[in-house]
């Protein structure tokens, strides 16, 4: 396996982190240091010694920085073939110098274009140039130079550089394809902002309306790195595997840690991505059970544990070898309460230590902690259809709850508004048509997945009769509007006194005719949460 020694290094990087480690590493093999501005000043600082990029091109940066390794003898030094005589030759002629390893990572521009606060131009300033200029120049030229584009390479790096003096062919060619996958990312992240934030503030800046279509780029690249492959998909003769979306890593169920328990299934995967998102959308402690990615019982309450005997309460059957999700670190007493009954996986933001020990007893029970920004809203939605892919905003947040209308003749108590709120949130994640009966803070009876509205309402009641649950002064939520009011009358006959509703069909004044003739009150929200898949 051949290698090839390294005399000279060029580096420039905007995250400094190990870069005492490297220099020191590099140094002590005799390999002459050429740096730029700040990662010289940071190399000086931990007492090496490196050229500066202008004394080798002879000419300063200049525009604050923005020029200074565009040059003959930064990128020929880069690109030279050394096994040909005309390339020797002429850089002969141009005192053009090998250069051997490279080491970059680039200016922050995904991080900067997240900040809120941060202005186009700041943004824009942070487009690098000259970086993949000179990573693709080393990848391109991976048969004679090494190209280093991330501190998480630094230790094979100079592990290898420490034993030989230089690196190996397969190194080189792994760090080449790191490279350009790494450049690949970086202008990924550029033009979607172009396309997706940038042109639309300057149409807005332009007296653009507010309700101006999202502008979505002509072209979307989507990166995946590979997490795990899986025994099976959702049936067991179905191949899988689980990718990591590049740029999310700390969101969603991809950043949770096992603690505990077999290995995650597909079909596990799914669904502990909505017990990680549902409870967080709660202020209270709030426990959510799922079952085939819809809850079968959510509930909240002054304690975890009072949160999660009223989620079970709404269906034990169904809960049997659920998905259970809570807002609030796992303490003993809600470990008991789930323990008495067989779990796949739990998710939740932490566990005390005798909740974990009691819960770790069951050798296959998952158990999955959540750090705190994985629950988040981020992002995209995408779903797969043959030959291509629908691309969404995700349904993020409930800001009609701030500008509900009450329809009817008679107003919501206090309860009822608190538990229309609660509902309202649970039958977003529940599969359209889609409905729920509520009580103080818990699902009494869901209906998910109906072809029709009324059907969905007489499903739920009778979960809830299967249950023993009276429905009596319940409310119900429904994540779209009733098209006829069958399905509120027969909410009605079941007991409840209160519903929450989108609104928008064309028999709105039917169906609030009949909420008012049964002394029902009946919220508007103007927002529908359809969740088809």
């Amino acid at each position: 396996m051949s290698v090839i020694p390294i005399k000279r290094a060029l580096i420039s990087v905007t995250d400094k982190s190990k870069l005492g480690d490297l220099a020191k590493a590099l140094t002590a093999k005799n390999i002459q240091l050429i740096s730029t501005g700040g990662t010289a000043k940071a190399i000086r600082d931990a007492g090496y010694e490196v050229m500066d990029v202008s004394a080798l091109t002879g000419y300063p940066e200049v525009f604050g920085g923005r020029f200074k390794t565009l040059h003959p003898k930064v990128h020929g030094g880069i690109l030279m073939r050394r096994d040909n005589a005309e390339d020797i030759d002429e850089a002969k002629q141009q005192a053009i110098h090998p250069i051997d390893l490279v080491v970059i990572n680039l200016y922050e521009f995904e991080k900067t274009a997240a900040d809120s606060s941060k202005s186009p131009e700041q943004i824009i300033e942070q487009i690098d140039i000259g970086g993949p200029g000179m990573i693709r120049a080393a990848a391109k030229n991976h048969k004679f130079v090494g190209v280093v584009t991330s501190t998480d390479q630094y230790d094979t790096v100079i592990a290898e550089i420490h034993e030989t003096g230089g690196l190996n062919d397969t190194t080189r060619r792994q760090l080449a394809a790191d490279a350009f996958e790494m450049t690949a990312r970086y202008d990924r992240h550029i033009s979607d902002w172009f396309a997706t934030k940038y042109i639309g503030e300057t149409e807005k800046n332009l007296d653009t309306p507010a309700d101006t279509e999202t502008t979505w780029p002509a072209t979307m690249q989507i990166n995946l790195n590979l997490q795990q492959t899986m025994r099976y998909g959702e049936n067991p003769h179905q191949a899988a595997a689980f990718y990591r979306m590049q740029g999310e890593e700390e969101r969603g169920v991809a950043a949770c840690e096992q603690l505990h328990g077999k290995e995650l299934s597909f079909n596990n995967l799914i669904d502990a991505d909505i017990a990680l998102s549902m409870p967080f959308e709660f202020d209270q402690p709030a426990v959510a059970i799922l079952k085939h990615t819809t809850p079968s019982g959510v509930g909240v309450g002054e304690s975890l544990a009072e949160a999660e005997a009223k989620a079970r309460a709404c269906d034990p059957l169904s809960a049997f070898g659920g998905i259970v999700g809570m807002n609030r670190t796992c303490d003993l007493a809600t470990a008991q309460q789930i323990n008495k009954a067989f779990t796949e996986v739990i998710v939740a933001p932490g566990y005390d230590d005798d909740a974990l020990a009691l819960l770790k007893k069951k050798k296959n029970l998952r158990l999955l902690v959540a750090p705190a920004a994985a629950a988040q809203p981020f992002g995209h939605d995408f779903r797969r259809v043959a030959g291509g892919l629908l691309v969404q905003d995700r349904d993020a947040g409930f800001p009609e709850l701030d500008g509900w209308k009450v329809v009817t003749e008679r107003q919501p108590s206090e309860q009822e508004f608190a538990d229309l709120k609660f509902g309202w949130i649970v039958c977003k994640y529940v599969k359209s048509n889609a409905v729920c009966f509520i009580r103080h803070g818990a699902t009494l009876g869901m209906g998910a997945g109906q072809m029709s509205r009324v059907d969905a309402v007489h499903l739920a009641h009778w979960k809830a009769q299967q249950t023993g649950l009276d429905l009596s002064d319940s409310v119900l939520a429904s994540d779209a509007f009733f098209p006829f009011p069958d399905g509120l009358l027969a909410a009605a006959d079941a007991g409840t006194t209160t519903i929450i509703q989108p609104g928008g069909s064309v028999r709105d004044q039917e169906v609030i005719d009949a909420a008012n003739e049964r002394g029902l009150a009946m919220i508007f929200t103007g927002r529908r949460h359809f969740r088809h898949a």
